[in-house]
């Protein structure tokens, strides 16, 4: 039971984490919007994958892999904010 409550309490503690990364990230997060996008991709079909063939071994990986998916996605999301930007949505640069 206590083991369940800390897995939902580390994986709610990711939408924080998330903000605060796009909160102190806001120049770089229009320039590495992509980055980020595989960063959530790669970090949800991974643990979509290993929570599939190995649940019961690698629950600690399936746990960070969630949190880092949660995390890029409120940063990616937050990145479309333009009221969130600020002077950062103006000066956006392409690579």
């Amino acid at each position: 039971m206590i083991k369940e409550i800390l897995t939902i309490i580390f994986l709610i503690s990711a939408f924080p984490v998330g903000y605060l990364l796009a909160y102190l990230c806001k120049d770089e997060i229009l320039q590495l919007r992509k980055w980020f996008l595989v960063i959530f991709a790669g970090s949800l079909i991974l643990s979509s994958a290993i929570s599939f063939f190995y649940f019961e071994i690698r629950t600690e990986i399936i746990l960070s892999l969630f949190y880092i998916a949660i995390a890029g996605l409120i940063s990616i999301w937050k990145s479309y904010d333009k009221k969130f930007l600020g002077k950062y949505s103006n000066n956006s640069q392409k690579f």
